[in-house]
């Protein structure tokens, strides 16, 4: 008899959260599509779900370990369907704002002509509460707007050569890091971008340290210090937008995090 695969997150190497292991953020994220169910990531039986949001991840959203934590920590069990698809127009830059789990995060950039391969996830209501609270999105003072990006503007294509009609992206209120002309930066992984940004700046070294390890040990003990150093980052003009502004708030379907909060039927 064949020997059944293995699909538990720790035998696949996705079960480490960004959330309690900073430098690794990101965190790893799957090959193939699947359904993450508690410990495991199982095949998937379809694509789409209609019964579902679905949200284009661009950073940890996308680590099967971090949705987990995520969702365990509210205490949501629900099954979670990743679906990996290829997305034209939408690039990862780095958020303008320090994270109180102790990593600068990716941040969805408008990028015309990019194509990547990226997750869709699909969220019941419970789940897409759970996620824009982690996000900010119900809080005045969070960190991103869940947007909802149109077709054609956005192209999100699936296995089967078939195209979504949009999804929900988190757009950063802060904004993005630039490159110094003015675009913005790409986001290299954790440790050699925050190596690259206390090496440039005086101001955060005084902050956060000289070290990414310093840097997320101090980020992780201090609320305050994070915003310290987000608005440094304002002051030390690296903030630049992400071109997908002028999404956030154009369409939205009832309230964030709710059952009524859902994407337009699919086609």
């Amino acid at each position: 008899m064949p020997v059944e695969e293995d699909r538990t997150l720790r035998a696949l190497g996705l079960d480490k959260a960004p959330r309690e292991h900073p430098l690794l953020y990101p965190g790893a994220w799957p090959r193939e599509s699947g359904l993450l169910n508690g410990e495991r990531l199982l095949p998937l039986d379809r694509l789409v779900y209609e019964d579902r949001v679905p949200v284009l991840a661009v950073g940890s959203n996308a680590c099967p370990g971090q949705l987990r934590h995520k969702m365990a920590e509210s205490g949501v069990i629900t099954p979670v369907p990743m679906v990996r698809t290829r997305v034209t127009g939408v690039g990862i830059g780095v958020s303008a704002h320090v994270s109180r789990m102790g990593y600068v995060s990716h941040s969805p950039i408008s990028a015309r002509h990019t194509v990547r391969e990226l997750f869709v996830i699909w969220l019941d209501a419970r789940q897409l509460a759970v996620i824009d609270a982690s996000e900010g999105v119900p809080r005045a003072n969070g960190n991103f707007h869940r947007a909802w990006l149109p077709a054609p503007d956005v192209r999100i294509e699936l296995d089967d050569g078939s195209t979504l009609p949009g999804a929900y992206v988190y757009v950063n209120r802060h904004g993005v890091l630039h490159d110094g002309t003015g675009a913005p930066r790409a986001h290299p992984g954790q440790r050699a971008l925050l190596t690259g940004l206390l090496a440039g700046s005086p101001g955060l070294r005084e902050l956060f340290g000289v070290s990414p390890e310093e840097f997320c040990a101090r980020a992780r003990a201090d609320r305050r210090l994070c915003a310290r150093g987000t608005r440094l980052f304002v002051e030390e003009e690296m903030v630049t937008v992400c071109g997908l502004e002028r999404y956030v708030g154009s369409q939205q379907y009832g309230s964030p995090g709710t059952g009524a909060s859902l994407a337009p039927p699919l086609m």
